[in-house]
């Protein structure tokens, strides 16, 4: 047998492999441009969509450079017998609390705080969620088993009650907030990336990827889980919200932030007491929560529309 006949076999499935390559780059590209252009009709063409992603870069900007703008230190105490509760004025924006701290300057600090949670919780979550649901139904069996009955063991709790019991048993901090939150939200990524993983590993690109001898870990990253992620950006994009509201819930009932932070929920907590002589000290912390939550949700709602073929109202 001559050389060029001994490997004749491997050159045939390094060429399929390569075709096979270059046919999913070409669909890829042609994917990602329809993904640009949905996303810049539903993003810029939608004037509901376009008020989110407004809001949005807004909140986004004020908690990265909210420290350079603010004009008070925001844990600082002021001057308690003169400044003390005092309503909106030029000196104070947004008035002051009941320790005489500018409330513009802690709105703006709860941003930060807010942002720095989301990411963090989201980040831990969507790492832990994708890999032992991408494993989970790659390879079924017993580790599908074994993964989705640990899964469904935290998914049987409500998500909010299992978050404080969990807060409550490590102790209150925004620090443990945040662990008890990613410790609930990676289960649901798991169950999503399962789900994608067993339908995308039965298609015909993926058969072919194992007929031609790849091996499993790379068939599993280079052709399921990119094609399997878009589910995955629609739901951070729709918790991101979600993250900020529970976290300012717990903060609320005393389980997250601790003073003298400015989170918003530690800030309506303690601004419910003095609720009747100074409704800007409630109002306002209350009113960023509300326009943040709402205007990831809108975003998140558009980004749904723009990625998934399947949504009823593209």
């Amino acid at each position: 047998m001559s050389a060029e006949q001994a490997h004749a076999p491997r050159s045939v499935a390094f060429e399929a492999e390569d075709l096979s390559t270059l046919g999913q780059v070409g669909g890829s590209r042609r994917a990602q441009n329809m993904t640009l252009r949905n996303l810049r009709r539903f993003l810029i063409g939608n004037r509901l969509n376009f008020i989110g992603l407004c809001l949005v870069m807004l909140f986004l900007f004020l908690s990265i450079f909210g420290s350079a703008i603010a004009p008070y230190d925001p844990t600082a105490k002021g001057d308690i017998i003169n400044a003390k509760l005092v309503a909106p004025s030029s000196t104070h924006l947004l008035g002051t609390d009941e320790q005489g701290r500018d409330v513009f300057s802690r709105v703006l600090a709860g941003a930060r705080d807010s942002l720095m949670v989301a990411v963090i919780v989201l980040s831990i979550s969507v790492v832990v969620g994708v890999i032992v649901g991408a494993i989970s139904g790659f390879f079924g069996g017993w580790v599908d088993e074994i993964m989705m009955r640990i899964t469904d063991m935290f998914l049987a709790f409500p998500a909010l009650v299992l978050a404080i019991a969990i807060a409550a048993t490590l102790g209150p901090s925004l620090r443990n907030t945040m662990l008890a939150l990613a410790t609930v939200f990676w289960p649901w990524y798991a169950r999503l990336v399962r789900g994608q993983v067993l339908t995308i590993r039965e298609r015909d690109y993926v058969d072919a990827a194992r007929s031609i001898g790849l091996p499993s870990s790379r068939i599993l990253s280079k052709h399921i889980m990119p094609n399997a992620m878009s589910v995955v950006i629609i739901q951070v994009s729709l918790d991101v919200g979600y993250a900020i509201l529970t976290t300012s819930s717990l903060s609320f009932v005393g389980l997250g932030a601790q003073p003298p932070s400015s989170e918003w929920g530690l800030m309506l907590s303690t601004a419910r007491n003095y609720f009747r002589d100074a409704w800007w000290y409630i109002t306002f912390p209350g009113v960023a929560l509300t326009l943040t939550v709402f205007a990831f949700n809108i975003l998140g709602d558009g980004i749904q529309d723009a990625l998934d073929p399947r949504s009823g109202r593209r």
